[in-house]
C-alpha cells in the first residue's frame, strides 16, 4: 500500500515546495510612491514579510490567492495623529485603525514622560495595529487644562530621557492645548525634541488673548521637520489670510525652511473655507492624519480614507494623497523605510482599497456638508502578514491553489 501511495506523497511534497508564498495578492493596481510603483501588479507574501511584487506571479506558488482586481493595492497607511491613550476620548486603536487600511498610528499626546510605560502596557503591548507616540512635554500627560497649563510639570530632561529609552516606540514630543499666554510650552518641547533629536508635532492656539502668533511659532521657534497638526483649522493656524483668503506668505516661507505641515481633520480641525482655499492655491497637507477620538469619528468620520477622499475630492490626485500618507510620515518619525512602502523583505503591512465613482457627502468639523464625487474606501486589511479585515469575505472565499 506504501508503496502505491509514495508517488503520490512525493508529488506532494514537491508541490508544496512550489508554493513559495503563503498569500498572493493577485491582478490589483498596486500604488507604492517609495518604489516608484503605479501599475497593475500581484503582491505575495511569505511569512510576514513582503516576499515579491511582480506583473504575474503563477497562483500555483500561493498557498492562498485573493483576487483584488479592479481595486488598489497599498502599504498599510501610517495615521501620524490619533488619541489612543490618556485622552477621554481616546478609541482603541484596533476597534478603527485596522477596518481603514491603517496598520500604525502614533498617538499625539496621550502619554507623558510620567505615564508612558502604563501606556506601552495597556495600549502598545496588547494592540495589533502598530502604536509609536509623541510624548506630551507635560509629564501626565493629555488629562485636560489643569494638567496640559502646568508648566512645572513641562521637563524636557525628563521628557527626553523617556524618549531615549524607548527608541523607536516614542518617535517625537507634543505639545498641545497650552491655554496660558506666551511660549513656554512649545519652547520646552524643543527642548525636549533637541535633546532627544527628535520632531515636535505642535497644535497650540493663536486666540487673542494668548499672545502667540502664526509667525514666530513657524519662524522663529519650530525648526525644519517640525510638525504643525490642524492645517486648515484657523485658531491653531492662521493659514490663509481672512481677509484675502490667499495663503499667508510666512506659511509659504516656513515650509521652504523644513517645517511640516499636517492635516490631524479631528472634531474641530478641518474646515472646507480653508481647505479649499489652500489646496487651490497648491498648500497641501504634507502628512494626512485623522485626529481620531470619539467625537471625530462620529460626525465628521475622519478616518484616514475619509481624509483622503476629501483631499482628493479638492482636486489631490489618489497616488499623492497615498504618499502622503504612507511613505511621508514614515520619513517624518524616522521609519522609512522600514514602514512605508511594499519593498522586498519589509513588513507586510498591506491595504486594499476600492476606489467608487459617484455621490457623496463630506462633512467638515463645523458639520458643514461638501458634495464630492470620489470616495475611497477600505475593503481588506494585513497586517504583519495575516488579514485582519476583510470587508467582503475575499479572504474567505478565495480558493486556496490546489
Amino acid at each position: 500500500m506504501w508503496r502505491n501511495a509514495l508517488p503520490f506523497l512525493l508529488g506532494l511534497a514537491l508541490y508544496a515546495q512550489a508554493q513559495d508564498y503563503d498569500l498572493l495578492l493577485k491582478g490589483g493596481h498596486v500604488i507604492d510612491p517609495a518604489n516608484q510603483i503605479d501599475a497593475v501588479m500581484d503582491v505575495a507574501v511569505a511569512g510576514n514579510v513582503v516576499a515579491a511584487v511582480a506583473r504575474d506571479i503563477a497562483p500555483a506558488r500561493a498557498k492562498k490567492v485573493i483576487d483584488v482586481a479592479g481595486l488598489y493595492v497599498t502599504p498599510g497607511l501610517i495615521d501620524l495623529h490619533m488619541h489612543v491613550y490618556g485622552y477621554e476620548a481616546s478609541l482603541f486603536p484596533d476597534d478603527i485603525a485596522l477596518t481603514a487600511g491603517t496598520t500604525t498610528v502614533v498617538d499625539c499626546g496621550g502619554a507623558g514622560w510620567k505615564t508612558f510605560d502604563e501606556m506601552k502596557r495597556e495600549v502598545i503591548d496588547n494592540s495589533r495595529t502598530r502604536v509609536l507616540s509623541f510624548l506630551n512635554i507635560v509629564g501626565r500627560g493629555m488629562l485636560g487644562p489643569a494638567v496640559e497649563d502646568n508648566v512645572e510639570d513641562m521637563d524636557p530632561e525628563a521628557t527626553a530621557a523617556k524618549v531615549k529609552q524607548y527608541p523607536g516606540v516614542i518617535v517625537g514630543i507634543k505639545t498641545a492645548h497650552f491655554g496660558k499666554p506666551g511660549w513656554t510650552a512649545l519652547e520646552r518641547a524643543v527642548e525636549a525634541g533637541r535633546k532627544s533629536g527628535t520632531p515636535v508635532m505642535v497644535d497650540s492656539s493663536i486666540l487673542s488673548n494668548t499672545g502667540r502668533t502664526t509667525q514666530k511659532k513657524l519662524l522663529e521657534i519650530m525648526r525644519p521637520g517640525d510638525i504643525h497638526t490642524h492645517l486648515y483649522n484657523d485658531r491653531q493656524l492662521e493659514l490663509v489670510d481672512r481677509f484675502s483668503g490667499r495663503v499667508q506668505p510666512y506659511a509659504i516661507e516656513a515650509r521652504k525652511r523644513g517645517v511640516l505641515f499636517d492635516m490631524g481633520h479631528g472634531g474641530g480641525s478641518f474646515l472646507w473655507p480653508v481647505a479649499t482655499k489652500a489646496m487651490k492655491q497648491g498648500f497641501a497637507p504634507d502628512t494626512i492624519s485623522t485626529d481620531l477620538h470619539m467625537s471625530s469619528i462620529m460626525m465628521p468620520q475622519s478616518d484616514m480614507p475619509n481624509c483622503i477622499s476629501k483631499l482628493m475630492n479638492l482636486g489631490m490626485k489618489l497616488q499623492d494623497a497615498i504618499r502622503r500618507s504612507t511613505e511621508g510620515p514614515a520619513r517624518v518619525i524616522a521609519k522609512f523605510p522600514e514602514l512605508g512602502t511594499l519593498g522586498q523583505g519589509k513588513v507586510a503591512d498591506i491595504a486594499v482599497f476600492d476606489l467608487r465613482k459617484g455621490v457623496f457627502a463630506y462633512k467638515d468639523s463645523w458639520s458643514k456638508k461638501f458634495m464630492g464625487t470620489t470616495k475611497l474606501e477600505c475593503l481588506l486589511t494585513i497586517r504583519n502578514g495575516e488579514v485582519v479585515f476583510d470587508a467582503n469575505g475575499r479572504s474567505f472565499s478565495s480558493k486556496v491553489a490546489q
